[in-house]
Formats: structure tokens, sequence, C-alpha cells
């Protein structure tokens, strides 16, 4: 099995996988600094992913105690960089950022337990290194029809009337719109025939001990007749998702940069999955990595000039969570 390969190797073995129609999975990180991909039938059982109904391994429900604690940064850190980003903002250099931060945690879980219990739609585990359990799809491919699920704006859904406020909020459809704008002029790079399908739709998300609505929308295009043949290429040109850097794209993650103290990694990367004639993929976020100091959990959350630092702060810290 190859190690990780960098970003020009990457891109080219996805684009001669994809030519082969050979079944593969494939893995990039948040920069693209880092790609995997590899035949479905070597991954071996030390990587294990769920892509909707497609898996290579069993779910089992928890059945022991367990411990689960997480140790935010505190609430001046936080607010700090969330200035930064107004102020960027009012320059007129960005409109929407999404700024996510590390949590360290601390579970009684194996990271490889964690994945097994896991109930969510996105799933990949990593050789001990990483896991995601994520609710948001990127890009699926079927036949010649490509379609992406922005996902942004998320409430707890215990909040009287939680649907009816997140959908009515300003601040909320004009984030949303935003990256719905975005991510129609990626697929623009890609496809023709842009149509948006579904605009603000609200998913239910188990988050722990709680329930969070969430909202995505449904962007589709149409694709040339062999676009196997160029799936890294079509890739690197979408990544990273619009949903987890913001808008305008390239001059946000230039600020990204500047603000966010810690190198993403594979969070807010992508992983998916070619069946030799479909592709399907999700957004890696609800991500836990080991390191030498323990676990760390990535969570975030996009800004913009209507974002109330203390609202922002307690999204992102609802979303360090075990969906079991």
């Amino acid at each position: 099995m190859s190690s990780w390969l960098n970003h020009s190797e990457g891109i080219e073995r996805i684009n001669s996988l994809g030519s082969d129609k050979t079944p593969f999975l494939f893995i990039l990180s948040y920069d693209k600094s880092k790609i995997f991909a590899e035949p479905l039938d070597s991954l071996g059982n030390n990587i294990l992913y769920q892509l909707d109904g497609m898996t290579n391994h069993k779910y089992k429900k928890i059945d022991k105690l367990y411990s689960f604690t997480k140790i935010p940064l505190p609430f001046v850190e936080y607010k700090e960089s969330f200035e930064k980003i107004l102020e960027e903002i009012r320059r007129g250099n960005t409109y929407l950022l999404n700024l996510t931060f590390q949590t360290p945690i601390e579970t009684t879980l194996t990271l490889k337990e964690i994945f097994t219990h896991s109930k969510a739609r996105f799933k990949l585990y990593f050789k001990d290194e990483f896991i995601c359990f994520s609710p948001e799809e990127f890009i699926r491919i079927e036949s010649n029809s490509i379609s992406t699920y922005p996902m942004k704006g998320t409430i707890e859904a215990s909040i009287p009337n939680a649907k009816e406020k997140i959908l009515s909020n300003p601040k909320e459809m004009a984030e949303h719109t935003m990256i719905v704008d975005l991510m129609r002029n990626d697929l623009g790079i890609v496809g023709e025939s842009i149509e948006v399908e579904r605009f603000r739709y609200v998913d239910k998300i188990v988050a722990g001990d709680k329930e969070l609505l969430q909202v995505s929308s449904h962007i589709k295009a149409k694709l040339e007749d062999n676009w196997s043949e160029y799936i890294g290429s079509l890739l690197d040109s979408l990544t990273p998702a619009g949903s987890i850097t913001g808008t305008p794209k390239k001059r946000t993650q230039e600020i990204i940069k500047e603000i966010e103290e810690y190198d993403r990694g594979f969070y807010t990367g992508i992983f998916g999955i070619f069946d030799g004639s479909s592709l399907y993929s999700g957004v890696m976020i609800r991500f836990i990595e080991s390191n030498c100091s323990g676990l760390t959990y990535k969570s975030g959350g996009g800004v913009t000039i209507d974002s109330v630092a203390q609202d922002e702060y307690r999204e992102m810290i609802d979303k360090v969570y075990l969906p079991f």
C-alpha cells in the first residue's frame, strides 16, 4: 500500500484509477499537501469507511460505560480571533469565514471504538491516526450529473421553534446564501447547466446528549461523458470545500492561514469512493485526531458581520461530541 502522496502525485494517481474504472478510496487533506488513493480491495483492516450505504465495517451499538470530557479554549482567546475576522470583513477582504479551533478531549474510548459505535452518514477511520463522523456530503456523481450539498447553519433542536428560527434568521440566511453562490460558481468550473435543486432544507443530527438542526442546500450540474478520466483534476478544482473556507474563497483561505494558529491537516479535507461508475464523498468535519499529547477534536463555524462572538463560541463547543 502506498504512503501519502504529494499534491501532484495524488491528483495524477486519482486520475489514473478513475480512467481504469478501478473502485478506490481517496482522501485529500485540507491544503491538499497529502493525498491518499488506493483500490478498495487493498485497504486492509486499518482503514475503515462508511458513505451512506457503502461500508467495510460493522456498526456496533455502544454497550459499556465511557467518559468524554472536552477542554475548550477560553472565550477571551476565541474572541480575539473573532474580532480579527470582523476587521477583515469591514475592510472588504472577506464576507464569510469559517473559523475553527482545536479542543483537547479526554475519553476512555479508542479512536476505533468511537468509529465503530458512531452513527453518521460519512465516516472514516485511518490507521488510528484520525477519524471523522461527518453529516456533510461533499459531491456525488451519478451518470453525468454532479451534485454538491453545502451545509451552513446550526441550532439546537431543543430550542422552541428551532427550525423556524434558523430559517428566518437574517444572519443565517445571508451566510447560507453566500455559500450556495460560491458552490454554484465552483460547479461552473467543472460542469454546465447549474441548478439549485433544493434551497435551505433542514436535517436533524444527534450530537451526543443533544440534537442539532443543520441547514443544507442541493446544487447540481452536468459533466462530460468521460468525467471518470479526470476525477483528480475535478476534485482539485473544487477543493477545499466552500462551506469550510468562506467567500471569496482564495482571499478567505489566506486569512484563515493568518488567523488560525494551528494546522488543520485532514480536518475539513474530503474523502470518498469511486465505485467504478459513480462517486460519493463527504467533508471531513466532526473530526478527532491522535497526536503526541492525546486526542484533539477540531470544530468551528462561519463568521459574518452579523455574527455574535458568544453564539459562535457556543456553536464551536456544541460541535465537539460523540454521535452515539
